[in-house]
């Protein structure tokens, strides 16, 4: 019997070719056309590039399965589904900050099952299965090695005191307001939600985006042992800003201090 790719090796590998893609483009910068989008948001050839190669690669693995991405929107109609990011912080991408990403989940009827984040700049991967765990590894010669799992940190379930993240950092002033009024926003070398996975932050606000910027890092950061929702209470991902936490209770306290202030405010 042949060997058969998982799901999960399929995306780790469709993520290493899309990031094998993006990093001659990063180090290009100064050479790479970029534009605006109808709703603020650049976009550039790599943004198109990197999505356009991830697709080959998931449609000739399985190519009864839909695929959803940023750039190109949604092909087929599959209780599987594919989510594409194909760089998330785009922004952050053309400035030559090496925080961008590349997201890649897969949903089945509705649930994501498989999620792969990498952080191809900083040589970095994510990942989770659906009941398998969450892990942390590196990207060598365009392979994921060094497979470490990775779980959220313990601790007292109030946001005074936490650890915060929010991103991107200059949107959502007033949604994340009330939060740092009582703990500070801190720093984040890598995506928050990732921080919060392997125990280096408690609580993130994602402040905007699309099912693409939350299918892969909510998985991950259940997976890990922490929560993930929508600020509106949502629990899959969707349209609109979120909040990972690494425990429900911590996650549920945050809701209630941002809901608070914007029921409160006039």
């Amino acid at each position: 019997m042949g060997y058969v790719e998982t799901d999960l090796q399929l995306a780790q590998r469709a993520a290493m070719t899309g990031a094998a893609v993006a990093l001659p483009h990063f180090e290009a910068l100064a050479e790479l056309p970029r534009e605006v989008k109808a709703d603020g948001s650049v976009v550039t050839a790599a943004d198109r590039a990197v999505e356009s190669a991830i697709r080959d690669v998931l449609t000739a693995a399985r190519p009864s399965d839909a695929i959803l991405g940023e750039e190109e929107g949604q092909t087929g109609s599959a209780g599987r589904r594919w989510i594409i990011d194909p760089i998330d912080g785009t922004a952050l991408f053309v400035a030559g900050d090496d925080r961008w990403l590349v997201l890649i989940a897969l949903e089945e009827d509705g649930v994501v099952t498989t999620a792969v984040a990498a952080h191809p700049a900083q040589g970095s991967v994510w990942w989770a299965t659906r009941g398998g765990g969450a892990f942390e590894g590196r990207i060598v010669g365009g392979r994921v090695v060094a497979e470490t799992p990775v779980h959220v940190s313990a601790g007292a379930d109030t946001v005074a005191g936490c650890r915060l993240g929010v991103v991107p950092e200059d949107w959502g002033r007033e949604l994340v307001a009330p939060l740092k009024e009582v703990t500070p926003a801190l720093p984040w070398p890598i995506h928050p939600a990732l921080m919060i996975a392997r125990g280096d932050l408690d609580l993130a606000v994602q402040t905007g985006g699309q099912i693409w910027d939350f299918a892969s890092t909510s998985l991950i950061v259940r997976e890990a042992g922490g929560g993930y929702s929508g600020v509106n209470g949502r629990l899959e991902p969707g349209p609109g800003a979120s909040v990972y936490a690494r425990s429900d209770a911590l996650r549920l306290a945050a809701l209630e201090i941002v809901s608070g202030a914007a029921l409160s405010s006039p």
